[in-house]
């Protein structure tokens, strides 16, 4: 009987790969808090946890038609972001897979509703969310899956899916921790203004009124009000969160959905990066129940 032993929104910015000294430059010669964060999460919950397997809720792999899981025996290779090729150019990363789980994450979201798909093929790109956060969290005896959002998806969409992947994770043999990658509020800033706001202090956030929603949410999360995050979503999408915070949904619904009570606790400040919001956020699971 498998189980999820730990979840949470993890920050995966570019500006996590730029060498310290570029990184202190932006922020006014200070180090952004997301970088200490990833590490306190690799030797405190990470490590101690031992998770045979970390799924990543990926909100770069952008599908359409339907999800999409990575069902590899393993993935290994350099990666350059064509974003942004000065930041993020020839990452080495080598991941080993477990097609099993994968088909299983598909087989159970295709059965709650929602198409979707193994993928083995070795062309198949990786994107910065799974490569930047294995940079700092993988250890080699883990196997790592990544999860498409599909663009199309609504709020209930994600949530079969999500759905599908706690269902998936219990039938199966594995301790997993699954990794909603991605921000809250994902506004840029003009191209011509960005080099104004590229600190991470969160008044630099793109609109005074997503900050306070994001902070809400944080507040709600913090609290274990899982289900007050779900129900305020209509709300919650007028201010852009990044792949229409399907990343949470999927963590939250995997995890119990809005009966799931777990307090997150913070790996980082609430940050800027250029306009867009950025924090982790976990949420510990310890003996048969949630925290």
């Amino acid at each position: 009987m498998g189980e999820i032993v730990g979840a949470g929104i993890v920050a995966h910015a570019p500006t996590i790969m730029l060498p310290e000294g570029e990184r202190f430059e932006l922020n006014e010669g200070k180090e952004i808090s997301l970088v200490p964060g990833l590490r306190r999460l690799r030797e405190e919950v990470l490590e101690p946890l031992a998770p045979d397997t970390v799924i990543i809720l990926d909100t770069h792999w952008h599908t359409i038609v339907e999800f999409c899981v990575t069902s590899h025996s393993r993935r290994a290779g350099l990666y350059t972001s064509d974003e942004l090729p000065r930041g993020m150019k020839q990452i080495p990363y080598d991941l080993k897979g477990n097609p099993e789980l994968a088909a299983g994450i598909a087989e159970r979201a295709t059965e709650n509703g929602v198409r979707t798909t193994p993928i083995d093929d070795p062309w198949l790109p990786i994107h910065y969310p799974t490569v930047n956060l294995s940079a700092y969290l993988h250890s080699e005896e883990q196997e790592w899956i990544s999860v498409s959002h599909a663009y199309t998806g609504e709020p209930e969409t994600f949530l079969k899916v999500g759905e599908g992947i706690g269902r998936a994770i219990a039938e199966s043999d594995r301790r997993v921790v699954v990794i909603a990658s991605g921000s809250m509020s994902h506004r840029f800033w003009p191209f011509l203004q960005i080099a104004d706001h590229e600190a991470s202090d969160p008044i630099h956030i793109s609109v005074p009124e997503a900050r306070e929603a994001d902070l809400e949410r944080i507040e709600w999360m913090t609290s274990g009000d899982h289900a007050r995050v779900i129900d305020t979503m209509d709300e919650f999408l007028k201010y852009l969160p990044e792949a229409r915070f399907g990343h949470y949904l999927m963590m939250a619904a995997a995890c119990g959905g809005r009966d799931w009570k777990a307090k997150g606790r913070l790996f980082s400040d609430y940050e800027n990066a250029t306009g867009t919001s950025q924090v982790h956020v976990w949420f510990d699971r310890r003996g048969d129940g949630w925290a």
